[in-house]
């Protein structure tokens, strides 16, 4: 039995025709995606899980130069670690994106960032005035190692 609608403008239109089948893999895939995220916030397992120990951590305090370049400062004995000179992309982005929370909550940049290795072998630049953090191993070996070596730099003569 196929049935036709008549409209006042025209023809008639055919009856939809869209496949079902679609409409109920599209419905089980939104249940599926709900409730895994249910379960991740329940079990706790997700991105907000608690950190590996901490096996090694220096407070750092980044102060921009004069001439451009970026000093970097050992928070606790206040003496100066580098200044790191050229464009240090990584270093910068990672910082920038940082201190724009800080700016943003009217918060000065004298305040130590934490770095911190951990047992799992990831990096963490740590902000403990804002609660936000940069995860450095996941931009990769090398662009974490810009940061690891400031962990057991001497500082400078």
């Amino acid at each position: 039995m196929n049935r036709s609608y008549r409209t006042a403008a025209g023809p008639a239109l055919a009856p939809d025709t869209f496949p079902k089948a679609i409409l109920y893999f599209a419905a089980a895939l939104i249940a599926i995606s709900l409730l895994s995220v249910g379960l991740v916030r329940l079990t706790g397992n997700g991105p907000d899980q608690l950190a590996a120990r901490a096996v090694a951590q220096r407070d750092l305090i980044f102060k921009d130069g004069s001439d451009g370049g970026v000093r970097v400062v050992d928070g606790k004995t206040g003496t100066t670690l580098t200044v790191l000179q050229g464009e240090q992309g990584f270093v910068r982005g990672a910082l920038r994106a940082l201190a724009r929370e800080r700016f943003a909550r009217g918060i000065g940049s004298d305040q130590p960032f934490e770095l911190i290795a951990r047992a799992d072998g990831r990096l963490t630049l740590n902000d403990p005035s804002t609660n936000k953090r940069v995860d450095l191993e996941s931009f990769g070996p090398q662009n974490a190692g810009e940061f690891r070596r400031f962990l057991d730099m001497a500082p400078m003569h």
